[in-house]
């Protein structure tokens, strides 16, 4: 089976209907449209600061939400619309990723678990803890294509984000993500190629574009790597579309030939007394 994948690196403005307008121009590509799958950045409808988090936050059952849902069905895709600031009944806000299904359905609302609270001696200096809640679950969704997963940016770092998704089942894992200068360079290739190889998945990585001007400044280079660890496609660092066919019978393929996940030894993961 194979599978068409859009992967949208968006400019990120000031006025976040301005970012969805500039979403839907994208989405209306006979390209793009033509995909099975498009997916889009993290905090791609904000500037990325904590400050702005709580500003820009939308309710779930809010009109910018259902844009996105008519996005989806619209072109009759499945969407995987980034993430954005989502606040709840109680005010908590959250890096929240909603995905929908070709129909404008929403099958899928993930809450990044680990928040990118870091500081790099002479580098970055990043907390979302200051305005945002933490996510407490990883989750996996139907498709036509199979059971998919997604997890959000500095989710990747922990082994255990795609994993348990892929252990139950996923086969395709999402990771709208921002890496910055500092950890883009050394660590957003090496991130995906990583996680696709341990779990013998497709992993799809979508970032902003870079801009020098912003707060934060991204890192951009959206990826696509496949299950054996190659990349199938990698942006620079500027505005573009990254469009590529995936292989699902492939995914069967490496785990066939490379038996990881079937010969893990469950019976010995705790420690021995010495």
């Amino acid at each position: 089976m194979k599978m068409k994948v859009a992967v949208l690196q968006t400019k990120v403005f000031a006025d976040k209907n301005e970012n969805l307008e500039q979403v839907k121009a994208l989405m209306a590509r006979e390209d793009v449209a033509a995909c099975d799958l498009v997916t889009l950045p993290e905090m791609w409808n904000c500037p990325y600061q904590t400050e702005n988090f709580p500003i820009y936050a939308e309710r779930e059952d809010s009109e910018f939400v259902r844009a996105l849902a008519e996005l989806a069905k619209k072109h009759h895709v499945y969407f995987q619309a980034g993430s954005i600031p989502e606040v709840d009944e109680a005010g908590h806000v959250y890096n929240t990723a909603y995905t929908f299904d070709r129909e404008g359905k929403c099958i899928d609302k993930y809450r990044k678990v680990h928040l990118f609270d870091i500081f790099v001696k002479g580098g970055q200096v990043f907390k979302e803890s200051d305005t945002l809640t933490a996510g407490d679950g990883f989750r996996v969704f139907d498709t036509e294509f199979g059971k998919m997963g997604v997890n959000i940016c500095f989710d990747i770092r922990f082994p255990e984000s795609a994993r348990i998704p892929t252990l139950y089942g996923a086969q395709i894992l999402m990771n709208p993500g921002a890496f910055n200068m500092t950890t883009g360079p050394a660590h957003w290739e090496l991130a995906f190629r990583q996680r696709a190889v341990e779990n013998q998945v497709y992993m799809i990585g979508a970032a902003p574009a870079r801009d020098p001007e912003a707060g934060y400044t991204s890192w951009g280079h959206s990826i696509i790597t496949d299950p054996w660890g190659h990349v199938v496609v990698q942006l620079d660092e500027k505005e573009g579309i990254a469009i590529a066919e995936l292989n699902l019978d492939e995914i069967d393929r490496t785990r066939e030939n490379l038996p990881f996940l079937s010969a893990r030894r469950t019976d010995l993961y705790r420690l021995e007394e010495v």
